[in-house]
C-alpha cells in the first residue's frame, strides 16, 4: 500500500465517512422540516391560538415526537397501585351481556418483580375458560396492560431505547403488541395487519389530508393546554375513507411542558380476515415526579380469522400510586 493510500485510509476515509453520514443526516432534518411546514398549512388555529404566535412546525414536532403518554403506561411497570377493573363482553348487537369481570386488584413491586394480588373479584358468563384461561381477547389485551397473575421480574420505565415491536411476535402476543401501537402511539405505522401499511400514520401529509386538523388553547381539570384535535373529513368518498384508520382523535396538552393530559380517540379498519372498530379515552395524573394513567375506558369490536367476532367494553379505573 502506497503512502498516499494509508493516508487515505487513516485519515480521509473517516472524515469522508463522517462528512458523508453529516449531509445525510441533515438531508433526513431537512425533510422532516419540510414535512411540518406542509403539515403546518393543513391545521386551522383557532383564533385563541393564532393570538398566542402559535409556532406550528415545532409543535407538530413535539407531537411527533411525545413519548410521554408511553412513558406513563411504561411508569405502572415500576409502581405499586390498586386498580378498579370492569370488563363487559356482550352479543354482536350490544344489546345482551355474555360474560363479564368486576375486580379490584393491587399490584405489589417486591425485589423488582411485580404481582398482582386480586382483593375481589365476580365473574359472570364463561369469562374464563374451565382451566381458567381468559375466554376472549379483549380480556387477554386488559390483562397484558394491568395484571401480573404470575412474578414478572427486570422491567423498567424507560422509554428510550424501547419500542413495541410486533414483528418478531406470532398469534395473540402480535395482536397484542399491534394493538398497544395503536393505543400508545397513534400515528405511527403498524406493522403485521393486513393491508394496512400506512393508513394509521396521520402526521404522514398526503394521509393528513383526509383529515381536518386544528389546535385550539383551553383548559382541562384546571390546567392551561393546547388542544390537538383530528376528524377525518366529511365528504370522503369511499375509496378515501377506505386510506385511514383514525375516525377521530383529541389530545389535550400541558401548555408549556407539552405532556399529555388526556386523550380521545376512535379508529375503524376493515380487511376481511382483520376488522376492528375501537373508541378510547385516557385520562393521565401524576405520582410525584411520574406520569400515570388514572382513568382508561375501551369500547370496542374485533374480528380476527379464526376467532368469533368480540364485543366488549373495559374501565380501568388507577389509584393509589405507591
Amino acid at each position: 500500500m502506497t503512502v498516499a493510500m494509508q493516508l487515505i485510509t487513516k485519515k480521509i476515509l473517516p472524515l469522508l465517512t463522517a462528512l458523508c453520514w453529516l449531509s445525510m443526516n441533515t438531508l433526513a432534518q431537512d425533510v422532516d422540516s419540510l414535512e411540518n411546514e406542509r403539515l403546518a398549512r393543513m391545521i386551522t388555529l383557532t383564533d385563541v391560538v393564532m393570538s398566542k404566535e402559535f409556532n406550528v412546525p415545532n409543535f407538530i414536532k413535539r407531537v411527533k415526537e411525545d413519548t410521554t403518554f408511553y412513558k406513563a403506561f411504561k411508569n405502572l411497570r415500576i409502581l405499586n397501585f390498586t386498580s378498579l377493573n370492569s370488563i363487559t363482553m356482550t352479543n354482536k348487537s350490544g344489546s345482551k351481556v355474555e360474560a363479564s369481570l368486576n375486580s379490584r386488584t393491587r399490584q405489589v413491586i417486591t425485589n423488582r418483580c411485580r404481582l398482582t394480588h386480586v382483593d375481589e373479584e365476580r365473574t359472570t358468563g364463561d369469562f374464563y375458560t374451565k382451566k381458567g384461561d381468559y375466554n376472549y381477547y379483549t380480556a387477554e389485551l386488559y390483562a397484558s396492560l394491568f395484571f401480573a397473575k404470575t412474578p414478572v421480574c427486570g422491567e423498567d420505565n424507560i422509554v428510550k431505547g424501547s419500542t413495541i415491536n410486533p414483528r418478531n411476535k406470532s398469534g395473540m402476543d402480535k395482536r397484542k403488541e399491534q394493538l398497544k401501537m395503536l393505543f400508545f402511539n397513534p400515528g405511527k405505522k403498524i406493522t403485521g395487519i393486513p393491508f394496512m401499511g400506512d393508513k394509521s400514520n396521520i402526521f404522514d401529509p398526503d394521509i393528513a389530508a383526509y383529515y381536518d386538523m386544528q389546535v385550539d388553547a383551553g383548559t382541562y381539570e384546571g390546567k392551561d393546554c393546547y388542544i390537538f384535535s383530528i376528524k377525518a373529513k366529511e365528504d370522503l368518498t369511499g375509496s378515501q375513507r377506505d386510506k385511514i384508520v383514525f375516525d377521530n382523535m383529541t389530545t389535550w396538552f400541558a401548555a408549556g411542558s407539552y405532556e399529555i393530559l388526556a386523550r380521545t380517540y376512535a379508529l375503524s379498519y376493515g380487511a376481511g380476515a382483520y376488522s376492528f372498530n375501537v373508541s378510547m379515552e385516557v385520562k393521565l395524573g401524576w405520582f410525584g415526579k411520574l406520569q400515570v394513567p388514572t382513568l382508561l375506558r375501551y369500547n370496542g369490536t374485533w374480528n380476527v380469522i379464526f376467532k368469533a367476532r368480540e364485543k366488549g367494553f373495559f374501565t380501568a379505573t388507577l389509584f393509589d400510586f405507591k
